[in-house]
């Protein structure tokens, strides 16, 4: 059974430690400290975005997230996708976990239990790196496709897409 629990600032630790593992690290943008960071503020109701730990039979396994693409300029600017857009944003922090099927799971109960909630929200996207043949298939076989090329940080990104009416 997969479930989404809140992050709670008594959770910071465990993500943290996902954060520093390599199999993370090489995908992962920005640095340990700016995420916490970030996280942080989103538990505190500074930032609109919202973090959950990804649970998979009372196990906490990785971190999903989720924000409006309209609450991030800067971000709105490079992927152009309009209102009602929701971003998502995951990882497994248990390397061995990785590779076996669990990011699409994810990835198709997140959307129809989380990010579709909302009325308002008619797609959900994702920036995955190009050289992350693994994530970006874990996204299309949860239903996204892939709409065109972007670059954030320098680098190629493929924009992953699902639409509500083709959501699972």
């Amino acid at each position: 059974m997969i479930e989404f629990e809140p992050l709670r600032k008594d959770d910071l630790q465990l993500v943290r430690g996902w954060l520093g593992r390599e199999h993370v690290r090489r995908w992962w943008r920005d640095s340990i400290d700016e995420s916490i960071r970030e996280y942080e503020q989103a538990i505190d109701g500074l930032d609109p975005s919202a973090h959950y730990l990804i649970v998979v039979d009372g196990l906490p396994l990785g971190m999903i997230e989720t924000y409006l693409v309209s609450d991030h300029p800067e971000w709105e600017e490079i992927v152009q996708v309009g209102e009602g857009v929701a971003g998502v944003d995951l990882l497994i922090g248990e390397e061995e976990l990785t590779g076996r099927g669990l990011g699409p799971r994810v990835l198709e109960a997140f959307v129809a239990e989380v990010v579709f909630a909302s009325p308002d929200t008619q797609a959900c996207v994702a920036a995955v790196d190009e050289a992350n043949r693994r994530s970006w298939r874990a996204f299309e076989k949860a239903g996204f496709h892939h709409v065109r090329d972007v670059e954030e940080n320098g680098r190629p990104h493929r924009l992953m897409r699902l639409d509500r009416r083709y959501a699972p």
